[in-house]
């Protein structure tokens, strides 16, 4: 693999949103209420951070949910500070 081939973390995280985004489309379409398909990712975004930090027997601490939370938190900032530029740049 040449140093051309490797992606960064950040082309990795985007191909994975991607991902996500479509199966909860595909699932939208099938039918399911966007407000189900919403929660079944956030839940299952939950159970998966859990995995990833805690393990297969393990869960978070407290100090290690509200981690997570934060980082979740800032997240969803983040999002809504690019969405609000989108429409600005919109109604421009």
């Amino acid at each position: 693999m040449s140093k051309t081939d490797i992606k960064t973390d950040h082309q990795i995280n985007i191909e994975c949103l991607n991902r996500f985004i479509d199966l909860a489309n595909s699932i939208k379409d099938e039918g399911v209420d966007i407000k189900m398909v919403a929660h079944g990712l956030m839940s299952a975004s939950g159970y998966y951070t859990t995995y990833a930090l805690g393990g297969n027997g393990g869960g978070l601490t407290d100090s290690g949910v509200e981690k997570v939370t934060a980082t979740y938190k800032s997240e969803l900032e983040r999002i809504q500070k690019l969405k609000k530029e989108q429409i600005g740049s919109k109604v421009s």
